[in-house]
């Protein structure tokens, strides 16, 4: 079976969530028997056999952001059908156009992976402008007409059929995303406790770390006021880069600034680390902390809280879209409960409410360290034994059969 695998994201070019699933996906099917992955990704993805990257075509390298993806997705689109293929699957809307006209021009099924959706992401309009239009546009058509949709979570799969209610709910089947626990452990190495002071922080005070891109799904401004409940021996790390927008950028500015100033200068320090770090710096950093949070008001799955928890931290999360599929209340962590405006934006309906109850769950965790440590204990044995990509790479390889045969698979 060879299946062309399209995607805004691939290594080294990895931003988010939906980079990380596309990589381990790829690399898992790679190691199944009777499969042929052909990688296709923007800009210079690692040099390997089965991957081309794509450049924003010749006279749109200064156009809007939409326009210059769908400039990429038309290329892809053009290889696929040239190159030949039993199967396309897309990932997120900036290739979600190119696997639909792909599978248009060479008559084969298109899967796409429901990593996120735009009308359940308004706050894009921001950054894309009236690119926003064209991506929603790009990504309904692509649902629309797509073979079969996997959802990342069951919060995921309600979402989709909410949005888009005329795809046939027997096409949308739920595969969570995974974590590799081999290469996501802990490490409290010497070498690693290095890494942690390099970057001006003790690796034996208690920590609560933040990872994530600086955009309004994520919740960062929320986190930052609630992080003025926690004691000033707390270290506070924020893992946090990428600014959608240059205003939501100096918004996050801003409150850092102040909870600085309002912890004083002998408090425990608050570092802000906004490059992607190597993955090695990033296990060490979790390693040596205390609390993960994950402050979301929209997050299908959140394979950031896999990690956390391969590394034997626990969560605290927002109890929204696909984190309570992860994270359990009470046992790997503490979930936040949220109450959300019905508007698409997630934002929380009491905003005060939110912030105390994620404070409150931040001091219950940081106040306990000893069962902080049993449910870290616990969340690493969860995600050891439910989220591995090996599991996951077969499970989708079943969606991509029942596709081809135009059967459903079993639940």
């Amino acid at each position: 079976m060879r299946i062309d695998i399209l995607s805004r994201e691939y290594p080294p070019n990895v931003y988010g969530g939906a980079g990380v699933h596309v990589a381990e996906l790829t690399r898992a099917l790679r190691e199944l028997d009777g499969v042929e992955v052909r990688v296709r990704a923007f800009d210079d993805p690692v040099e390997e056999p089965g991957t081309r990257g794509y450049a924003v075509p010749a006279g749109l390298e200064e156009a809007n952001g939409a326009l210059r993806t769908l400039g990429v997705d038309l290329l892809m689109a053009r290889d696929v059908a040239a190159e030949g293929a039993d199967l396309v699957h897309s990932h997120t809307w900036y290739a979600n156009l190119g696997g639909h006209l792909g599978s248009l021009l060479a008559g084969v099924p298109h899967v796409i992976s429901a990593h996120s959706l735009e009308p359940l992401r308004p706050w894009k309009a921001e950054q894309l402008g009236g690119g926003y239009a064209i991506s929603s546009m790009a990504e309904k058509v692509s649902y629309e007409g797509a073979a079969a949709i996997i959802a990342v979570s069951a919060g995921m799969r309600r979402d989709i059929l909410a949005a888009y209610p005329s795809v046939d709910p027997d096409t949308v089947h739920v595969v969570h995303n995974g974590i590799d626990s081999e290469r996501w452990r802990r490490d409290t190495s010497e070498a690693a406790r290095e890494t942690v002071r390099g970057h001006g922080l003790d690796p034996d005070a208690p920590t609560v770390v933040f990872l994530g891109r600086i955009t309004r799904q994520k919740g960062l401004p929320y986190l930052l006021r609630a992080l003025r409940r926690l004691d000033d021996d707390v270290q506070v790390v924020l893992l946090a880069g990428a600014p959608d927008t240059p205003e939501i950028e100096r918004e996050v500015i801003g409150l850092v600034d102040t909870l600085r100033t309002d912890r004083g200068r002998d408090a425990a320090p608050v570092v802000w680390i906004g490059e992607m770090l190597p993955r090695d710096q990033v296990i060490a950093v979790l390693s040596h902390s205390s609390v993960f949070v994950c402050p979301s008001v929209y997050e299908p799955l959140g394979i950031v809280n896999l990690e956390a928890m391969a590394c034997g931290l626990p969560v605290v999360a927002t109890a929204t879209g696909g984190i309570p599929e992860v994270v359990v209340d009470g046992e790997t962590g503490w979930l936040v409960p949220i109450e959300q405006v019905g508007d698409g934006t997630g934002t929380p309906v009491d905003e005060e409410r939110f912030v105390d109850d994620l404070g409150a769950a931040l001091v219950a965790a940081l106040g306990d360290l000893d069962e902080a440590r049993r449910r870290g204990e616990a969340g690493r044995r969860r995600a050891v034994e439910s989220f591995s990509w090996t599991s996951i790479a077969e499970r989708t390889l079943e969606v991509y059969r029942s596709t081809l045969e135009g059967r459903t698979p079993p639940p």
